[in-house]
């Protein structure tokens, strides 16, 4: 997403760069006024933690007795009403942060040239020096981690340009949505950052037209976001465009078409659409050994073995993960967390295939590397391999291990803003290992806290949102909190309902569970209401050889009984009786009862 730069700032100013803090790595960078260069992608921002900004400095008490009271120096100073000081303050900003001096010095320049273009501006003319220095002040208030004061600017600096007067006006109006919805986004905002940047891109097409390479950077980018915030369909449909556009412009094999072909893999993946998926990513390999991009190629190669393996091709696999880290630890080094990824993978391909001794040894080989990062690995990194790592761990029945894991993987985000997405996603684990050992207070606390960070993230209409509602209704049925638990229930059903649909193995889980509270709360004819209604999904539409029909079946009966009545049957036809593509889950997966009740995970 572009900056904007002023046609009036002196030619030989220094251009601002922005240092952001560790803690705001993931920030966006800002490129040229045309229009974005590559943009990083959105699927690492997630949720922030507001951190702590330095206050300014306050005169003692002694001095000001001893001196007469001093107005505030922006709304005194006469000389902001100097045209030429606004121009000139902006570039002390500047230099200040290009100098490292900081940037709380350089935030009081950039306070005082917004005040001063605002004081010098024509009434009834928008001035782009205003925007500009409301742009910057903007990106210091996000560097310092201030990002809710940076927000009511950038409102501001959205309102000045008038889109009619031309191309400047217009792309000054579009690089303020993205730069605000870069800033929704670090403060975990995922709805409101969307918005921004579906304005900004409506801005950009009417400005540039929809085929110009600087609109396909900006698809790529609001598709990227799309699949942080799993909507994965506008995903698709951004990215093909963003595909078309370069296709047009860039040479064949291009490496801007590598890099939408992966993440059109991803997209696919996340869909199951795992043999398009696949195609994706072997033209994107072909194009990265064309331009000679080895570690590309050899990161790619991770990826196709990740789609070999949900394919349950695992010989293929091996081969994919193994022709990567040799490639890897060759350049990077054999103790580089992109090493320790593929030794996660290895893991839990050996898992899944039965061979567990292999597997833990690869969890082993990887905790090394992730306990003694070498310099420049990053806490996601980390975090991310330790929460993959607790997956395995917690599938070989060792849940205290899974859970040391992943405390330790959230401690390394806490602070870090625009990651409360994935600590919300850490909470609902760490509920479940909770629930697995019997703690189950303790559950219910890790899934409100996951709970409510995804609610003010804008996460709450998600499939995942809702399973989560679920787990945390089966904590409070453990505590005997039965009310708290329906209105849980009661939620994800109508969460489920929506994104996943009625017949969804997740939606048919709260069904059932829902009914059992109903019947534990006495509300049986809500119960029988809610069996027959998942009897007869089954019957009409997924048959009845899914083992969960019989116990449902007989839960009815005990219920009907209960209240004196029976079951209307209908005629049902041979085909639907026996589904041949029904998925026969085991009472490990997805069956587990609690207390007779018909409760299930």
């Amino acid at each position: 997403m572009p900056g904007l730069v002023s046609v009036k700032t002196p030619p030989d100013s220094v251009p601002l760069q922005i240092s952001v803090p560790e803690s705001a790595s993931s920030q966006p960078q800002r490129s040229s006024p045309a229009g974005p260069s590559k943009p990083p992608s959105p699927l690492a921002r997630k949720t922030p933690s507001p951190s702590a900004s330095a206050s300014r400095s306050r005169p003692s008490p002694n001095r000001l007795k001893s001196k007469s009271p001093q107005p505030e120096p922006i709304l005194a100073d006469v000389s902001l009403d100097n045209p030429d000081l606004g121009p000139f303050l902006l570039k002390l900003a500047r230099d200040t942060i290009a100098s490292g001096e900081g940037p709380n010095k350089a935030l009081d320049f950039a306070v005082r040239a917004a005040k001063s273009f605002e004081r010098c501006a024509v009434d009834g003319e928008p001035s782009l020096d205003l925007v500009m220095s409301l742009h910057v002040l903007a990106a210091i208030y996000c560097s310092l981690g201030r990002f809710e004061e940076a927000v009511p600017v950038l409102d501001r600096a959205i309102l000045v340009p008038e889109i009619g007067r031309g191309a400047d006006h217009a792309l000054a109006a579009f690089s303020g949505h993205m730069q605000l919805g870069d800033t929704y986004s670090m403060l975990g905002l995922v709805d409101r950052s969307i918005e921004c940047y579906e304005e900004g891109l409506k801005i950009q097409i009417e400005a540039l037209g929809e085929t110009d390479p600087r609109v396909g950077e900006t698809c790529r980018y609001l598709a990227e976001a799309h699949v942080q915030a799993m909507q994965f369909d506008r995903a698709d449909e951004l990215c093909k465009k963003t595909l078309e556009i370069h296709r047009a412009h860039s040479e064949p094999a291009s490496i801007e078409e590598a890099a939408d072909r992966r993440l059109m893999a991803l997209i696919c993946e996340a869909k199951g659409d795992y043999e398009a998926a696949l195609e994706h990513l072997v033209l994107a390999s072909m194009s990265m050994i064309a331009n000679a991009q080895e570690n590309e190629v050899a990161t790619i190669d991770v990826s196709i073995g990740n789609i070999y393996m949900s394919l349950c091709r695992f010989d293929e696999a091996v081969f994919s993960y193994q022709k990567a880290l040799t490639v890897l630890k060759s350049s990077r080094g054999d103790n580089h967390p992109s090493v320790a990824s593929i030794f996660v993978r290895l893991a839990d391909l050996y898992h899944k295939t039965g061979k567990l001794r292999e597997s833990k040894s690869y969890c082993e080989n990887a905790l090394r590397i992730y306990v003694k990062p070498v310099p420049g690995t990053t806490a996601e990194e980390i975090s991310s391999g330790l929460t993959e790592i607790s997956a395995i761990y917690e599938s070989i029945d060792e849940p205290e291990e899974a859970l040391k894991l992943l405390q330790k993987a959230m401690s390394l985000l806490e602070d870090k803003p625009g990651q409360q997405s994935t600590i919300a996603g850490i909470e609902a684990r760490m509920g479940v290992m909770y629930c697995m050992l019997g703690r189950y207070e303790e559950a219910r606390s890790s899934f409100g806290s996951a709970i409510a960070k995804l609610r003010a993230s804008g996460e709450k209409k998600s499939p995942f949102f809702g399973v989560v509602l679920n787990q945390m209704g089966l904590a409070c049925v453990q505590l005997f909190k039965i009310d708290e638990a329906g209105e849980l229930f009661e939620e994800a059903r109508s969460i489920l309902e929506k994104e996943c649909g009625p017949c969804h193995q997740d939606t048919l889980g709260v069904y059932s569970n829902l009914a059992a509270t109903y019947d534990a709360m006495g509300r049986v004819e809500d119960a029988i209401e809610i069996l027959e209604y998942v009897l007869k999904l089954r019957e009409e539409k997924l048959g009845i050889a899914n083992p969960d029909f019989e116990d449902e079946k007989r839960r009815l009966s005990e219920l009907l009984k209960e209240a004196g009545r029976k079951r209307d049957k209908k005629a049902k036809s041979l085909e639907n009786l026996i589904d041949p593509n029904s998925k026969k889950t085991t009472k490990k997966e997805g069956t587990r009862r609690w207390a007779s009740l018909g409760f299930r995970l």
